[in-house]
């Protein structure tokens, strides 16, 4: 098998944590990597066995080398995908994006159309359609047991401490830079709806706003850090949330890249800073809904106000009813014909579910020529157009 050699542009936490080390450990090498961040740069490169010549601290000069590997990841900040990719496929690149793919729903044709002059393409980062759960799910759904599918009730429970994470202290808090909260978190949901609806979107309605991390919601004693902070069974408590997580796994990750220290993260970084600062504008509860050009409806619901961090849903059809827990990979299908149902499980281990590897592994095999494009760009894109829809209805 022909070795597949990858450069990786952005080396956070999904572009070097994530998906470098998936290809890693599947056999691709990883040749190149492209961050503004000197020390996460040496780090990441350290750990490929990269010297300074396969380093770049920005794309324009990695592309200026031409094509020189098969493939790139691009997993930069929200607001950068769509340049790098532009000239990605320019050199006729196969490109992994993160999501969202952009900020602005015009760019979406343009990028659609330099995908369609290029031998490269675009897969976009959309991993729940790479997990076990939900290809069990789309297996159930074709398979004709629930009739004909009708509505959609799905929920993304984002969990108190992961907004506070990412879209109070985090990358996402503020829009623009980032990407509004729906598009930011949950495209990957949008995404699924559309799968299994099967059909795109022709209408999108949707209410929502940032509720409870505001400053006239802080608690009379609170300081600007919780590491000074006097407040007692403060559920945002920095020290709280990332002190009961082991060291080497996320989200602690993001706080000690480059050599950081959890304690020093917290003393000085934003990731200590008190969540009712005022520093996030994103919502934080919001309900979308769709209708489908074939007549399917969906309702998603996208809130911080959740214990788990996990998926729920329910697929209503004219025959069945089939309900799912993604992170405990519960489903139960309700048959209505014949009186019965059914409950059992599906391996749902990893991050994402299994999402992650399982998308990596479904790339590398376009890559090396074993299958077609896992969803198509066009499709893809249908996510990002609900999104987009679904914050101009918000903000009417």
């Amino acid at each position: 098998m022909n070795e597949v050699t990858v450069a990786v542009i952005g080396c956070g936490n999904r572009g070097a944590d994530v998906y470098a080390r998936h290809l890693a450990a599947q056999g691709v090498r990883i040749t190149h990597l492209v961050d503004p961040r000197a020390a996460r740069l040496s780090e990441v490169a350290a750990r490929h066995g990269l010297g300074p010549e396969g380093c770049f601290s920005d794309w324009d000069n990695f592309f200026a080398l031409g094509r020189v590997a098969d493939a790139v990841v691009i997993a930069t900040p929200d607001d950068q995908h769509v340049q790098p990719c532009l000239q990605a496929l320019a050199l006729g690149y196969d490109v992994l994006l993160e999501k969202p793919i952009c900020l602005a729903e015009a760019e979406l044709n343009v990028l659609l159309q330099a995908e369609a002059q290029s031998v490269g393409s675009v897969t976009v980062c959309h991993v729940l359609r790479a997990t076990p759960f939900f290809q069990e799910v789309k297996q159930v759904l074709d398979s004709g047991r629930l009739g004909q599918l009708v509505g959609i009730q799905h929920a993304e429970n984002v969990a108190y401490w992961h907004y506070a994470h990412s879209y109070v202290r985090g990358n996402w808090r503020a829009s623009p830079p980032a990407a509004p909260f729906l598009l930011a978190k949950s495209c990957h949901d949008l995404d699924l709806l559309r799968w299994f609806a099967g059909a795109p979107p022709s209408r999108v309605d949707s209410q929502g706003s940032l509720h409870h991390f505001r400053p006239e919601n802080a608690p009379a004693a609170a300081s600007d850090r919780c590491v000074t902070c006097p407040v007692v069974a403060c559920p945002y408590d920095a020290r709280q949330i990332y002190g009961s997580r082991p060291l080497e796994s996320w989200p602690n990750t993001v706080l000690t890249a480059g050599g950081q220290t959890l304690a020093g993260a917290l003393e000085t970084g934003p990731y200590g800073q008190c969540v009712y600062l005022g520093l996030n504008d994103v919502a934080d509860h919001q309900s979308v809904t769709v209708t489908f050009e074939n007549g399917v409806t969906a309702g998603l619901t996208v809130s911080a106000f959740t214990h788990n961090n996990t998926r729920t849903f329910k697929l209503l059809g004219t025959h069945g009813e089939l309900r799912g827990q993604m992170e405990r990979g519960e489903l139960e299908l309700h048959d209505f014909r014949h009186g019965t149902v059914e409950c059992w499980t599906v391996v749902a281990d990893g991050n994402h579910g299994g999402g992650d590897v399982g998308l990596v592994r479904g790339w590398l095999a376009l890559l090396r020529g074993e299958v077609g494009l896992p969803t198509p760009l066009s499709e893809s894109l249908d996510s990002h157009r609900i999104a987009f829809a679904a914050e101009c209805s918000r903000l009417l």
